[in-house]
């Protein structure tokens, strides 16, 4: 297993819409482990392929307490949603240290095929539907702060584009 750069915002292309993936094979089994790995040294609770700069239809994700429950959603679809909402802080490993509200259905019900290419559903709530739902954005080109008003945005912009600046300059 590999770990995996992680895009960090406002890079292009975290907001490129993923494709579908066209045969669960070797390949995507190392992906979702190198994802896998990458997303647990980050000490996040998802990542998209998005993230990775593979723009497949890819999420893998683990939000136990106890951190090893990984799932795999090969090429997800969000079949039900809930009426009810919630707002929630979130972060995004694609931006590092920030953290903000956003207004989330509180459950969902995700179809998608596992690492071992059969379909299963999965019923989230809680923070599983938050994460569900955050990465699906990524497949989306969508990123958590696209969310906030324009002018946490550009702070946020400024912030990041300051912070990757700094550090290839201590590199």
């Amino acid at each position: 297993m590999a770990r995996l750069t992680i895009l960090r915002y406002p890079d292009p292309r975290l907001h490129t819409v993923a494709r579908s993936v066209a045969a669960v094979d070797d390949r995507i089994r190392r992906l979702a482990d190198d994802m896998l790995e990458t997303m647990y040294a980050a000490e996040g609770v998802g990542l998209a392929a998005t993230q990775v700069d593979v723009h497949e239809r890819l999420i893998v994700m683990d939000t136990s307490d106890t951190r090893d429950h990984p799932i795999v959603l090969i090429n997800p679809e969000i079949t039900w949603r809930s009426d009810e909402m919630k707002v929630v802080e979130e972060g995004c490993l694609s931006v590092p240290t920030i953290y903000d509200k956003v207004e989330r259905h509180a459950s969902v019900k995700v179809q998608a095929l596992g690492r071992d290419g059969e379909t299963f559903e999965m019923h989230a709530e809680g923070l599983a539907a938050v994460c569900v739902q955050h990465e699906m954005d990524h497949l989306r080109g969508k990123v958590f702060v696209e969310y906030l008003s324009a002018l946490k945005r550009d702070r946020i912009r400024t912030k990041m584009i300051k912070k990757t600046r700094d550090e290839q300059r201590d590199a």
